[in-house]
């Protein structure tokens, strides 16, 4: 049964139309995914449904109602609760009063019932099989209860209509078993659920249709079974991709850099290896394995116990992110919104910021430098944006992701690491990041890939490093590697 219809939905910006007549369809206990690439429209779509943003035009129906939605409580009212890829929970407020925030229950005397409350709270959890004490302070939960929270707070609207962007981003693999299984639950109270995800792999897993966005307008709708994932991506980018992860393999070249003995007490142990000119290394392992906490090392962002770090051959001292720029390492970070970027300056201003010293003229900067450094830059890495000037808060993460990428390269970096580089990034901005890997290579620079996700791994590493509680079990070439063989690595056995 037809839970939600939104029809000829428009939305348009000053000199951007984001939508432009995008239909969309719910039924009743249906995953509907909604995919496409960044800037294709779909959290638009999203935020039109759930308040945050006001249409142009077009109309919106549920139950075969027509409704107004003008803001967040209208949507909510009505049954409609959006969960953020970035959790909107404050931190330092109990479980139960994040889940009943500005809706608390009062006694007669008009104070908070504080018991019913807590025990509303236990209600809503315990419909998710979750034990999660609801005096907890929220700070101290995982990624993955946070979200059981969230989606507690929706229940407790009456939600009809749970919208789940990127829900299982920061979740690791049984953390994201127990996620289907609360969706599951949802499925079958009739709640409809829309899913909007970039990971291929489970959209197959948890989906029953999908709608298919592309430039702000509608694409594609079917069952999942009815398509490809090949068919997906070609309508997605509305290209074909000769292959989703483009491998080129390079000559390779001398030693770049050499790790020996590194260790830093309680997180990472004794690790060595290699790192040659032209050559693709990969980091896989699971969630604490140690793999950012080694890149933090190497980039000097933690203090190291003990251990010697080399570049083309000579010992360099590393005690500081500074000093890791100066040697040419360059380190970009899994969360590039809050540590690799700086939001609210320029796409200009992000990509000098590190070597302020190249766009100088005496005390001043050279505007016109700075100008044809970034400019060049821009339309070598192809960031999409009307300006240089553009505000960085503005681009989809591809372009942020090139945006941090054009600052180390500023920097004449020998060394690139990039921890989770397509996180949150669609298909197509994936396949491009490829490429600018490829020519990072091809230049000569050694780069350093960790990931989470392991056919991007398998699909693009010359070798791949697995950790397992801060310690490397093994070394896999491209040619002998395997999700199987990875993950025994993994999960601390032998090879």
């Amino acid at each position: 049964m037809l839970l939600l219809r939104m029809s000829q939905i428009t939305k348009k910006y000053p000199g951007v139309t984001a939508l432009d007549n995008v239909d969309f369809e719910l039924e009743r206990g249906e995953v509907h995914v909604l995919i496409g690439e960044n800037g294709a429209g779909k959290s638009t779509l999203m935020k039109v449904l759930s308040g945050a943003e006001v249409k142009n035009s077009g109309k919106i129906f549920l139950e075969d109602k027509e409704v107004s939605i003008s803001n967040p409580i209208d949507a909510q009212k009505l049954g409609i609760v959006m969960i953020y890829q970035e959790l909107n929970l404050v931190p330092q407020l109990s479980v139960g009063e994040n889940i009943f925030l500005g809706r608390e229950p009062k006694k007669k005397n008009g104070l908070i019932d504080w018991n019913k409350l807590y025990d509303e709270s236990i209600k809503y959890l315990s419909k998710l099989s979750s034990d999660i004490n609801p005096k907890k302070k929220v700070e101290t939960l995982s990624v993955a209860e946070q979200q059981i929270v969230e989606v507690a707070k929706a229940l407790s609207y009456n939600a009809k209509i749970i919208i789940m962007d990127e829900p299982t981003a920061a979740l690791t693999t049984k953390e994201v078993a127990e996620l289907f299984k609360v969706i599951k639950w949802l499925k079958s109270q009739n709640i409809g659920i829309i899913y909007i995800s970039h990971r291929m792999e489970e959209i197959y897993e948890v989906g029953d249709r999908i709608t298919i966005l592309r430039d702000g307008k509608f694409v594609h709708c079917c069952k999942l079974n009815e398509i490809t994932r090949e068919e997906i991506i070609h309508k997605m980018v509305g290209r074909e991709l000769d292959k989703e992860f483009p491998k080129k393999f390079f000559q390779k070249g001398r030693e770049i850099l050499r790790v020996e003995n590194l260790s830093r007490k309680g997180v990472i142990d004794n690790i060595s290896f290699s790192l040659y000119q032209g050559e693709l290394l990969g980091f896989s392992g699971l969630v604490g394995a140690g793999r950012t906490e080694l890149a933090r090392l190497i980039f000097g962002a933690d203090k190291k116990s003990s251990g010697k770090i080399y570049l083309e051959g000579k010992e360099v001292e590393i005690n500081s992110p500074a000093d890791a720029i100066k040697n040419g390492i360059a380190l970009l970070t899994e969360d590039r919104n809050k540590q690799g970027l700086i939001l609210d300056m320029s796409i200009a201003q992000n990509v000098t910021l590190s070597n302020l010293a190249g766009i100088m003229k005496g005390l001043f900067i050279d505007k016109k430098k700075e100008k044809d450094v970034v400019t060049e830059y821009s339309n070598d890495l192809n960031i999409r944006t009307p300006s240089i000037y553009q505000i960085t808060r503005n681009l989809s993460g591809g372009n942020r992701q090139k945006v941090v990428l054009a600052r180390w390269l500023f920097t004449n970096s020998k060394v690139v690491i990039f921890d989770e580089p397509t996180r949150g990034i669609d298909v197509g901005a994936k396949y491009e990041i490829y490429n600018l890997i490829n020519n990072l290579l091809e230049k000569g620079i050694a780069v350093i890939m960790i990931s989470s996700e392991l056919p991007e791994l398998l699909g693009m590493c010359d070798k791949i490093a697995v950790m397992h509680q801060g310690k490397i079990k093994g070394f896999l070439d491209h040619k002998d590697a395997t999700q199987e063989k990875i993950m025994i690595l993994a999960t601390g056995g032998t090879i």
